[in-house]
C-alpha cells in the first residue's frame, strides 16, 4: 500500500529535497548522519534498492503508469509518494525527469580504502574528475569491463549525484567505491597506501616515457591501480612522478588524446582481458 500525496502547491515544504536543496546540501542533510541523494529512473532506483539503500520518499509524474514504475514504487513500501502533473514537476525540479520518477535515498557511511581494496586486483583511481557525466560513464565502463573498485580523490564529482548515477545506469551501486579522506591524503599518503597493499600504479598521461596500454608489464601485474586525471589538465605532475608507470593509448590521424571517460573504457578493456 503506497501513501500517495498529490502536489498542487509549488512551495510545499515536503518537496524541498527535490526542488530547493542543492546536491551538496543533500550530501550534508541531517549531519552528522550520511545525508541524502536523489536516484532518478526505475533502473537506477532498482539498483540502489538492490544495494540496500533506504528510500525516504518518491516523486512521480501522475501520468507515469507503466508497470516498471509501478513495480519500483511498490518496493518502497508505505513511504510518501508525491505526485504532480508534468508541467508542475518541470517547474519544481528544474529539469526533465527521466521516466518521470525520482526517489530520495539515505546515503551509507563510506567504507575505508583498505576495505574496498582488500580482494581487488584491478582498481581505478580518479583524480579530481569533476564532471558528473564523466564520473558516471567511467563507473559504467569499470563495472562492465572487469575493474574491481573505484577510488576517488577529493575534488571529484560525487558518484551519487543525480546525473552521475543516472549516466552510470546505476552501476555506482554495483561496483565498490570510496573517497580518499582529505586533500592532504593525496597523492602522498594515498599512493603510499596503495603501495602498502601491493598495488603497482599506472598514470594515464602523455609523456615521453609513456608505455603503451598493451605493455605486458601491466597485464602481468598482480595488483594494478590505473590513475586517471581531471578533464583538460590531466594528472598532477607530482602524481605522475609517484606512479610506477606512465601509460598512453596509441592514437592515429594526429589525435593526441581521448576524453577521460572514453580513455577509461579503452584502458579497462585492455587491462581486463583474460581475467
Amino acid at each position: 500500500m503506497t501513501n500517495r500525496i498529490e502536489i498542487t502547491d509549488f512551495m510545499d515544504s515536503n518537496l524541498d529535497i527535490y526542488a530547493r536543496l542543492s546536491e551538496n546540501q543533500l550530501l550534508h542533510y541531517d549531519e552528522p548522519k550520511a545525508g541524502l541523494f536523489l536516484a532518478e529512473s526505475p533502473k537506477v532506483i532498482n539498483r540502489s534498492l538492490d544495494a540496500g539503500y533506504e528510500p525516504v520518499s518518491v516523486l512521480v509524474d501522475m501520468d507515469q503508469t507503466d508497470e516498471e514504475t509501478k513495480a519500483v514504487i511498490s518496493r518502497c513500501g508505505n513511504l510518501p509518494v508525491y505526485t504532480a502533473n508534468t508541467s508542475l514537476l518541470s517547474k519544481l525540479t528544474g529539469f526533465p525527469m527521466t521516466r518521470g520518477l525520482l526517489c530520495a535515498m539515505r546515503r551509507k557511511e563510506l567504507p575505508a580504502v583498505s576495505q574496498i581494496c582488500e580482494n581487488a586486483r584491478r582498481i581505478v583511481v580518479l583524480e579530481r574528475v569533476m564532471n558528473p557525466t564523466n564520473v558516471g560513464a567511467i563507473f559504467r565502463s569499470a563495472a562492465a569491463l572487469n575493474m574491481d573498485a573505484v577510488l576517488l580523490t577529493p575534488g571529484c564529482s560525487d558518484p551519487l549525484y543525480r546525473r552521475a548515477a543516472r549516466v552510470s545506469m546505476g552501476t555506482v551501486f554495483q561496483i565498490p567505491w570510496t573517497f580518499f579522506e582529505t586533500d592532504k591524503s593525496w597523492p602522498e599518503k594515498g599512493m603510499d597506501c596503495l603501495k602498502r597493499m601491493g598495488f603497482e600504479t599506472a598514470a594515464m598521461a602523455l609523456k615521453e616515457d609513456s608505455i603503451g596500454i598493451e605493455d605486458e608489464r601491466l597485464s602481468k601485474a598482480h595488483r594494478l591501480a590505473l590513475v586517471l586525471g581531471t578533464e583538460g589538465e590531466g594528472l598532477a605532475e607530482k602524481t605522475i612522478a609517484r606512479c610506477d608507470y606512465t601509460v598512453r593509448i596509441p592514437m592515429s590521424h594526429g589525435v593526441d588524446s581521448l576524453n577521460v571517460a572514453a580513455a577509461s573504457a579503452v584502458a579497462f578493456w585492455q587491462l581486463g582481458r583474460g581475467r
